[in-house]
């Protein structure tokens, strides 16, 4: 049984997962019908239509490495509730704009609520979780996003196909503006910790430098995950295509029925035996899930790919966000949470880039190796980083006993 100091569902845990799902998910829900709206309101060319997409992208990313300055100097209560009104309003405002400029605009605001929210968020769930349950507190908390990313398309789509885009944006407005009384009635924000300046507004010293070298390795590692998910978003629909695979679509349905079932054994593994137990196999398992989708000439073999890529992710990414929050203070949460949610948005942006380039000079089948090919760059990173833990380890051991 849990002492209190180790409990792990709080009414703060449930209540601000509860919370990060519903922003996901407002977010989902619009994502995958978006292009299709642009286009038909708009009548963009391809370049103008992928902005969509970017320019929320790269709005976010920037956002949350301001916010964890920011998060020094302004409350950060101020900070989450002025970015999910932000996030909301904007949501609500899609429908009326009458030019894709005013559209791309909005892009941007919703980006720097977005980028806003959900940098607060998982700092503050990541304070509710006690030290020693770290991995399994994140990896339940991840489900959130996996629930969001299976169910909020699907939504979307629905609710589009039969009742219009302007129903839609007001779908997903509610659904962002019910995070602030879920938050304000339960009362779940937990204090900050001793010693932040996220309560006072007072800048605490402290060596970046120092705590951007303890999670740099685990930041890269993320990357090149993100990459390989890159080129699955990207291009799985037009591999199917190519392939002549009616449902393709299943993929990543079997690869969120996955995702769900290992996040919360890994997170208490990497607990117990810290991350080489999780991350090694769980790279292998992509590789294979890779090398196997490349050859794939059925959908039986393409949903094998799927479990096996939804194995891997669902213990990686976890993973390193946990190790990440292990490496430093809690009022550095929000520092390291910022840059683990940025790495996955490089690492998908550059590798759909990436891999789209070599699948232009090849095939889809030659990129997805590729992709694997990643997966060794970076196991061996991993092994390099070990490597070097080891020695300094030994280092330090002598020149205390010394």
């Amino acid at each position: 049984m849990d002492t209190h100091q180790d409990k792990l569902w709080t009414k703060s845990f449930i209540t601000l997962t509860v919370g990060y799902l519903l922003l996901f998910l407002s977010m989902q829900m619009l994502l995958s019908p978006f292009p299709t709206y642009v286009k038909e309101q708009f009548h963009p060319g391809n370049f103008a239509l992928s902005l969509v997409t970017s320019m929320f992208a790269l709005s976010s990313i920037a956002t949350r490495f301001a916010t964890a300055a920011l998060l020094k100097y302004i409350h950060r209560n101020t900070l989450l509730f002025f970015g999910l009104i932000l996030a909301a309003v904007t949501t609500f405002l899609y429908p009326f704009a009458t030019s894709m400029t005013q559209l791309l605009i909005l892009r941007v605001i919703f980006g720097v609520g977005f980028g806003m929210t959900s940098t607060v968020l998982p700092t503050l769930v990541s304070q509710t979780i006690p030290h020693n349950r770290m991995g399994e507190g994140i990896g339940y908390f991840g489900l959130s996003t996996s629930i969001a990313m299976s169910v909020g398309p699907t939504v979307g789509l629905a609710v589009i196909k039969d009742y219009g885009f302007m129903n839609l944006s007001i779908l997903g407005t509610v659904t962002a503006f019910a995070i602030i009384p879920l938050l304000l009635f339960t009362r779940s924000i937990p204090q900050p910790p001793a010693g932040s300046s996220a309560s006072s507004g007072r800048r605490v010293p402290g060596s970046a430098k120092h705590m951007i070298g303890r999670i740099i390795v685990p930041a890269l590692l993320t990357v090149l995950m993100s990459v390989t998910y890159g080129g699955l978003l990207g291009f799985i629909a037009l591999y199917g295509q190519e392939k002549h695979f009616d449902h393709i679509g299943l993929f990543f349905l079997f690869i969120a029925c996955t995702i769900l079932i290992i996040r919360p054994i890994s997170g208490k593994l990497f607990d117990r035996k810290g991350p080489a137990l999780v991350i090694i196999p769980g790279a292998l398992v992509t590789i294979a899930s890779m090398l196997l989708l490349s050859y794939a000439d059925s959908m039986v073999m393409v949903i094998l790919a799927a479990m096996l890529y939804g194995l891997g992710y669902g213990t990686i990414q976890p993973t390193a966000q946990a190790w990440m929050l292990q490496e430093v203070s809690p009022d550095q949460h929000s520092t390291a949470n910022s840059l683990y949610y940025n790495a996955i948005d490089f690492g998908v942006a550059g590798g759909s880039m990436l891999l789209g380039v070599i699948a232009s000079a090849t095939s889809f089948a030659v990129m997805y190796r590729y992709s694997a090919g990643v997966m060794v760059i970076f196991l061996v990173l991993f092994f390099v980083q070990q490597r070097m833990g080891r020695r300094t380890i030994k280092a330090n051991a002598k020149a205390i006993g010394s």
